[in-house]
């Protein structure tokens, strides 16, 4: 729904209704995640997407179906459909897309949803999306401190504030089932969690070109971008214009304050740039001892084995040190400061999501994985 968020609140604030179709699962090679939104306007719009073109012409049809009925509609596309050639969904994959009507009546807290998420404050909105008939489209909006709504069970509310809270912990989105009163164990009940936490962070640390091109990778990635160096000299803003925030201090001591202020967690992705022993073993310490998404340093084979050898002296173990990516990124054979970039972020999706890093012609299997816990960004 973040995508299309400015279309569907101009039209609920003027008072008008759309359908708002969101994909609430995926199987096998499907184009797009669980989250995925297209809305169908009151005057036809269509704005969105939930398939990237496989889908939409049908989805767009049933969008005005449903504005024009007000039930809502759980949908599968995919290739065992009947009618797969016809909606083109030839990519392999199966969606079910949920269709529901959106206005002041079915979604009061629309306003308040989107004041949050533009505040980067996190909240969740869970949505019956398979049930008894009468049940379908209640919703409840969670927040870390409080919830609104009713999904018609006070049981099922119960279970759903603390399951959507745990979901956006993580910054997840899932698809979770009850019984029909609630029951965690029980079926005939499905509920769509949509988390909108704020954005996962990437700490870039060392002022050097390469990380600039780093972290307006990591901006186009949808990563909250911090440069972090302890000489004011070259930790300027002017010089990073791709990142949030520049950061004057030295990376370890920063790193732990972030970590004991709650700042950081296993979505977030470390780039240690420096290949500086001074900065990067006390940094590297840090950072592998607590549960990031992502932690890779830039060096030759020598530097990095020099710089294994004394995290060692300093005693991390041979677990803690494997989930360093070091020499950072894949080899793509990169040479400047922005091929450098893409290597690095191409290693921090496949790290995501459990990719190989090895070309698709040479693969087998699916090529879409689903993520890795704690790693999804979405």
């Amino acid at each position: 729904m973040r995508d299309v968020l400015e279309s569907l609140g101009s039209w609920w604030d003027g008072g008008k209704s759309a359908a708002l179709a969101t994909v609430v699962g995926t199987f096998r090679s499907a184009p797009r995640q669980p989250g995925a939104s297209m809305l169908v306007g009151p005057g036809g719009e269509a704005v969105g997407s939930v398939s990237g073109g496989c889908v939409e012409g049908a989805v767009y049809e049933l969008g005005n179906q449903v504005l024009g009925d007000g039930r809502p509609v759980l949908q599968r596309y995919g290739v065992s459909d009947d009618d797969a050639f016809a909606v083109g969904l030839t990519c392999g994959g199966i969606l079910d897309v949920f269709v529901e009507k959106v206005d002041k009546q079915t979604f009061p807290q629309l306003r308040e949803v989107a004041e949050a998420i533009k505040a980067e404050d996190p909240v969740a909105v869970a949505t019956v999306v398979s049930g008894p008939a009468e049940r379908l489209g209640k919703r409840m909006i969670i927040w870390p401190d409080r919830a609104d709504g009713n999904t018609g069970s006070a049981r099922l509310n119960d279970a759903l504030r603390d399951d959507a809270r745990g979901l956006l912990d993580a910054g997840r989105n899932a698809m979770l089932h009850y019984g029909v009163d609630g029951q965690r164990r029980g079926e005939g009940l499905d509920v769509f969690v949509e988390s909108f936490a704020p954005p996962p962070r990437m700490i870039v640390f060392g002022a050097i070109d390469f990380a600039a091109a780093v972290a307006q990778m990591g901006s186009f990635l949808g990563y909250r971008v911090t440069v972090c160096d302890a000489r004011p000299v070259f930790a300027t803003a002017s010089r990073f214009p791709g990142a949030n925030e520049v950061v004057v201090d030295w990376p370890h001591r920063y790193l732990k304050a972030e970590s004991e202020a709650g700042r950081i967690d296993a979505r977030t992705a470390i780039c240690v740039l420096t290949h500086d022993p001074k900065f990067d073993v006390p940094l590297l310490e840090v950072a592998l001892r607590r549960p990031l998404g992502y932690v890779g340093a830039m060096g030759s084979r020598r530097t990095n084995e020099n710089r294994l050898e004394q995290l060692r002296e300093r005693g991390l173990t041979d677990t803690e040190l494997e989930r360093l990516h070091a020499p950072i990124g894949l080899d793509v054979g990169a040479r400047t400061p922005e091929e450098t970039a893409v290597s690095v972020a191409a290693e921090i999706i496949a790290a995501r999501w459990g990719g190989t890093g090895v070309s698709l012609r040479e693969a087998t299997g699916a090529i879409h994985r689903e993520a890795k816990l704690g790693l999804n960004v979405s």
